[in-house]
């Protein structure tokens, strides 16, 4: 049985602090959609807003109270009348409220921020903390800039906020300046000079400005902290937070070391992260730690052959614990014979040595002039130059609309040659052009694909640049990436659409596997 005192609470505010940086705002039901993702993560606090800054943050977080249910509902005020009014009126109806008040304690925030003295400090800290305790019981008290703040004034403050009631004792690191040493001693100081110290849960909110975030966060878990404050994907003011799913799995995959451990159904961190990204349109880099693109992807033929092997060659962790579907052999110029055989047999081409010779030496051909080789180029490579042509739909005239002008839609009409050789034509309306644009191809071919990610770069430079779509669906349990390439990016997003497809409706059919090249 996990020890209840190993057990460390995950405060998430990606609602709150995440909204906050630029280019991640949410709607009032976006936030509602997302808080509702976060509790079925198993956040133990959800962070929904500042209520007190507008009358959106405000009804957001009135609809996130009322129905979201199995998480902590937080909000956030500073230390005045008026914000912790709102926080409580915003609250209402929430199972389990929770009220977080913040005051600046450092020098340089005493003095050119906020104008008062260490005394007038701490009097507005308790005044912050006893107004929220007649309107809540749970009761956050945080000392912003607390990592440039002097220890013993810090002591201080926390004591006198546990003395008014606060529960809960948050020690940011408002602008990631600290290190892991140091973060650390801070908390085993606090934990041994605040007065009551064992009434509160000691919290640590780091921020990412030295890259530094997660590792200051389990630091502070090995000083004594028992709540951590996060985001998914680490998003947040500046270069963002401590990134939950890069915590939860250093906590996991190090359990031994950290002797800690909290209730987050990892299984849901990818998705999670997915539906933030589609929600804010801010994408994640491909090789971020847990949730990016490459983080289980292999293409070294060193790597690959090694994970053909056995798996713990190169990966600590399993991705279907995070939510993955399965480790990826990225097919490209560094790939080996057996990464290929192995990719090939799982297209269900069986191929005798003389046969796989001959398709290696083309596929080190293609991967020289492409970034990476997908798997419907191996399908040509096998079956010929024509493949790919022959065996699926062919898209043969394309319009689309943006949809600009007042009151009309984005639309989009297509062409297609289906297997058979018959032509098809159909037309449909979406939320934007490339939305459009896949709803019209939807019909045309009668599959539906559940896409994941969508993406656009430039394979070349200059006015004539050609433009790599990619699209990334899960189909039938499976993730499937296909790829197109066009001087309209639209022309290469029907491709992209295109190559799963007719990968999907092959793959249907009962299938060959002995390749007759």
């Amino acid at each position: 049985m996990n020890d209840p005192a190993a057990r460390v609470r995950i405060f998430d505010t990606s609602l709150r602090d995440g909204e906050q940086s630029p280019g991640c705002s949410m709607t009032s039901p976006q936030k509602l959609r997302f808080a509702h993702a976060l509790a079925e993560l198993g956040v133990d606090v959800i962070e929904a807003g500042f209520p007190a800054s507008s009358d959106a943050d405000r009804e957001a977080v009135r609809a996130i109270a009322r129905e979201v249910r199995g998480s902590t509902i937080a909000t956030l005020a500073r230390c005045h009348p008026g914000d912790i009014e709102a926080c409580a009126s915003a609250l209402e109806g929430a199972v389990h409220p929770r009220i977080h008040v913040f005051i600046s304690t450092s020098p340089l925030h005493r003095e050119h921020k906020l104008g008062l003295s260490r005394e007038q400090v701490i009097e507005r800290a308790v005044m912050g903390v006893e107004l929220a305790r007649r309107h809540a019981d749970d009761v956050e008290f945080s000392a912003e800039d607390a990592l440039r703040t002097e220890p013993e004034f810090l002591a201080e403050v926390c004591s006198a906020a546990v003395a008014a009631g606060a529960r809960t004792l948050n020690i940011p690191d408002t602008v990631g300046y600290t290190t892991p040493s140091e973060i650390r001693a801070l908390f085993e100081y606090l934990r041994a000079n605040v007065r009551d110290a064992a009434q509160a849960v000691f919290s640590a909110h780091c921020h990412n400005d030295l890259g530094l975030a997660v590792a200051n966060s389990l630091a502070a878990i090995e000083g004594g902290a028992r709540q951590v404050e996060c985001t998914i994907n680490g998003i947040g003011e500046r270069a963002g937070n401590c990134a939950l799913e890069e915590l939860i799995m250093a906590l996991r995959v190090r359990g031994e070391y950290y002797d800690a451990h909290t209730r987050i159904d990892a299984r849901r961190l990818v998705p999670t992260s997915r539906l933030l990204s589609r929600i804010t349109g801010m994408a994640v880099q491909r090789n971020k730690a847990v949730v990016g693109q490459n983080a289980f992807a292999h293409e070294s033929g060193i790597h690959q052959h090694g994970m053909l092997k056995h798996r713990g060659t190169y990966e600590i962790m399993r991705p279907e614990d995070v939510g993955w579907a399965q480790s990826q052999m990225v097919m490209g110029r560094h790939s080996g014979r057996a990464a290929l055989n192995d990719r090939l047999q799982a297209l269900g081409f069986n191929l005798d040595e003389s046969q796989l010779n001959s398709v290696f030496a083309g596929f080190k051909s293609l991967a020289e002039k492409k970034r990476e080789v997908f798997d419907a180029d191996l399908e040509a490579l096998v079956l010929g130059a024509d493949a790919r042509a022959v065996r699926g739909h062919r898209l043969t005239r394309l319009h689309v609309s943006t949809g600009v002008a007042q009151d009309s839609l984005p639309t989009a009409s297509v062409q297609v040659v289906d297997p058979d050789g018959a032509t098809v034509s159909e037309a449909a309306v979406g939320d934007g052009p490339v939305h459009a644009l896949f709803a019209a191809l939807a019909r045309a071919t009668g599959l539906a694909l559940d896409i994941e990610s969508y993406q656009v770069s430039s394979v070349t430079t200059g006015d004539d640049a050609q433009g790599q779509a990619s699209v990334t669906a899960r189909i039938d349990g499976a993730e499937l990436t296909g790829s197109g390439t066009s001087t309209d990016i639209l022309e290469a997003s029907a491709l992209a659409w295109l190559d799963i497809a007719n990968r999907v409706s092959r793959n249907r059919q009962p299938q060959r596997m002995a390749a007759t090249a």
